[in-house]
């Protein structure tokens, strides 16, 4: 490096330096940021980022930007070190030693793993996420310190190389925006966002700023317009306000065009204006006089501040129509709310010269049950990450038990969400749902407003099928983690069948004990783990027996057929064969309940074996990412077997009418399993009956004979 660069390398370390040390307003906390920043810069001496800058002065940007948000100077002091230990020689101890066990924290938690032997890149970022989730689990200022540097870093990405700001982009994308969206922290969503899609699709960011830029003058005319009145309005009431309108985010707009399948000119809803006062109550004094003069959308109307989002959001939304007949979104917020919708969870951290930190933390519900997922010993990372995402959602619905108590879930929630959202023991054992007191399918996506009841049995248990169509990470954790239990139940219990026949076949049966002892002579830290290593197929017989008898290598010359124990071990279900298919155990599809005459299609699931669906079931959607496990199936059922299904009949509610469908169901050689009614106001009657039948014609014929009595509007065949 020549002696120009490095002089002018050194000015920029000292002029960042000394802009930085200025806005440290306590003499106490800008002695502790300065012995931090001397460190840093001591630590990272000649190291450079791709852009030719010194590398620490990437670590006073991030430093900056948490000065922006209000952060306390340990975070600050974190900040100027928190690539210390993974880029030098510096070890945790040597900073908990120089600085305290506090940044030595904050320093860990943004630290990647390593000196780990990782499966592919996949499980490295799942590793890496896992850790950081976790610490950011008792401490938010772990993920504050990780946006600021992934903020930074999105800001300077152009002087790698493309594939890797791809690779950037998408994991910002992927997982560093909906978690800031869902700390609350809008600005810096929209920021991460926009610089995300500036990477990934060049073409469209350019092409929508373009449009923001040209079509900018006339927007602010016809934004004047609307604002000019309701201003004049507040004045008269002695209000103070801000009123300003702001086009929405270029990656907003991109989803909003991508969504709707719709051209930039077509949408309406670019912009909104957004209206700041001081008080609560003016906010809806403020919203009266938007409707007395702008006629409103009823079903665009959110009150956002007597039902906080979860991320702490506080905002009336209300679109109008305004007088050149533009649908336009008012936006209504106190100071306080604005400010806390711009920086989210850093709002509650003011920078005071001292450590004022607040109980954000205890707030945020979600943190209690993402440590619950990270701290199982069963999941994969890759899986975590999986249910981090899903409930990282955009929107959310607020509906009620009936109790009244409020419960936020994400959009399209379903009853078993909300029973999971209350407790994981009534989510476990829920069997039906009334949402406003009409009984729906544990599938039924839920709307704001809506009054759920669940109802459960102590026999109940989660099945697969429920993985299908629940949306929060909670209920996804709980229900596999049920799945995985009772796959090790049955695989145990399988391998301990397959060893005992093995060694029966061999004729040593009576080494039985000796054999399970000796688990770790082939390589398993636990009995179980070998049980169920054989019983799931991940190890033949025949290859563990020598490492634990050594001396009856000579007498396994005649192979042991494991499939044959497998074939007797996984017995089929009630009789039942499905050509072609050997070694699983079958169920059926609670979804779809499919019976013999359906077309049907087998899916090999790791809970539960092979489960046949209905070829037409609408979860099979959901399982086109995973044609491999998908198989085709036949039937081949015996005479004597009877499948449960399900009918939906309408009529009118006329005395002896039920008596009149059984003696039907009856004549029809058919057995009732269950019946349940249900009477509207109308006197309209919904019966549902649940019944064992052979096949599809024999339900079909019972069907038939129902519809030709009179007073029956509808019969159908239900599946759920």
């Amino acid at each position: 490096m020549s002696s120009n660069v490095i002089k002018n390398n050194d000015e920029v370390i000292a002029n960042k330096s000394k802009a930085l040390l200025k806005r440290i307003p306590a003499k106490k906390n800008r002695k502790q940021v300065e012995n931090a920043l001397e460190y840093s810069i001591k630590m990272h001496e000649g190291q450079v980022r791709k852009s030719g800058l010194p590398f620490v002065s990437h670590c006073i940007d991030v430093a900056n930007i948490l000065i922006d948000w209000n952060m306390d100077h340990t975070t600050v002091v974190s900040a100027l070190l928190h690539d210390v230990v993974e880029d030098t020689e510096v070890k945790l101890s040597d900073i908990e030693e120089e600085f305290g066990s506090d940044v030595a924290s904050l320093v860990d938690g943004v630290t990647k793993v390593e000196n780990i032997a990782f499966r592919s890149k996949e499980h490295k970022q799942a590793e890496n996420f896992t850790k950081l989730f976790l610490s950011l689990a008792r401490d938010l200022r772990v993920i504050i310190i990780k946006f600021a540097d992934r903020l930074n870093n999105m800001e300077t990405i152009q002087y790698l190389s493309s594939n890797k700001r791809k690779e950037i982009a998408l994991e910002t994308k992927e997982i560093f925006v909906p978690l800031a969206h869902r700390l609350g922290m809008a600005k810096l969503k929209w920021q991460l966002e926009d610089l995300s899609l500036k990477c990934l699709d060049l073409r469209a960011f350019n092409s929508i700023k373009k449009k923001i830029e040209t079509s900018t003058r006339l927007n602010e005319d016809i934004l004047s317009n609307a604002i000019r009145p309701i201003k004049a309005e507040l004045n008269s009431y002695k209000i103070k306000s801000n009123i300003f309108g702001r086009y929405k985010s270029i990656s907003s707009i991109h989803r909003k065009i991508e969504n709707r399948g719709k051209k930039f000119e077509d949408i309406y809803d670019l912009y909104a204006i957004r209206i700041v006062v001081d008080k609560i109550e003016e906010c809806y004094l403020a919203l009266g006089v938007i409707h007395s003069i702008y006629p409103p959308l009823q079903d665009r109307f959110k009150d956002f501040i007597a039902t906080p989002k979860t991320n702490g959001y506080q905002s009336i939304h209300t679109t109008v129509l305004t007088k050149d007949n533009r649908l336009t979104e008012f936006q209504i917020r106190t100071k306080d709310m604005d400010h806390t919708a711009e920086v989210g969870v850093a709002a509650h951290w003011l920078y005071k010269g001292n450590d004022e930190i607040g109980e954000f933390d205890s707030q945020v519900s979600w943190l209690r049950d993402l440590l619950s997922m990270l701290n199982s010993d069963s999941s994969e990372p890759e899986e975590l990450m999986d249910l981090l995402k899903i409930d990282m959602f955009e929107d959310e619905i607020f509906v009620f038990t009936p109790r009244g108590d409020l419960i936020k879930l994400p959009v399209n929630s379903t009853p078993l969400d909300f029973a999971f959202a209350i407790h994981g023991g009534l989510g476990f054992t829920t069997v039906r749902s009334k949402v406003n007191k009409k009984l729906v399918p544990l599938s039924y996506s839920l709307k704001s407003g809506d009054i759920v009841e669940i109802e459960t049995d102590k026999n109940q248990t989660p099945n697969s099928g429920w993985l299908k169509f629940v949306k929060t990470s909670r209920a996804k954790h709980e229900i596999s983690k049920y799945l995985r239990k009772i796959e090790l139940e049955e695989s145990i219990k399988i391998g301990n069948e397959i060893l005992e026949k093995s060694l029966r076949k061999l004729k040593i049966l009576d080494r039985l004990n000796e054999f399970k002892k000796g688990y770790s002579l082939a390589g398993f830290k636990t009995l179980n783990n070998m049980l169920s290593d054989i019983g799931r197929g991940g190890v033949i017989i025949k290859d563990v027996i020598p490492k634990i008898f050594p001396d009856l290598q000579k007498n396994l010359s005649k192979e042991i057929d494991q499939t044959e124990f497998v074939d007797t071990a996984r017995s089929d279900v009630d009789g039942i064969n499905l050509d072609g298919l050997k070694n699983l155990v079958v169920s059926y599809g609670k979804c779809c309940n499919p019976i013999p005459g359906d077309d049907v299609i087998g899916y090999i699931s790791r809970g539960r074996g092979l489960i046949v669906h209905e070829l037409s079931c609408t979860n099979l959607s959901s399982l086109s990412s995973k044609q491999d496990r998908l198989v085709s199936v036949n039937w081949n059922a015996k005479e004597n077997l009877a499948f449960r299904s399900k009918i939906h009949i309408t009529c009118v509610d006329t005395a002896g009418m039920l008596n009149e469908i059984a003696n039907i169901i009856s004549k029809n050689n058919v057995n009732m399993v269950d019946v349940s009614t249900d009477v509207t106001e109308g006197g309209i009657a919904n019966i549902w009956i649940i019944c064992k039948v052979q096949s599809r014609a024999k339900l079909n014929s019972v069907i038939k004979d129902i519809q030709k009595l009179k007073n029956v509007d509808s019969v159908e065949r239900v599946h759920d």
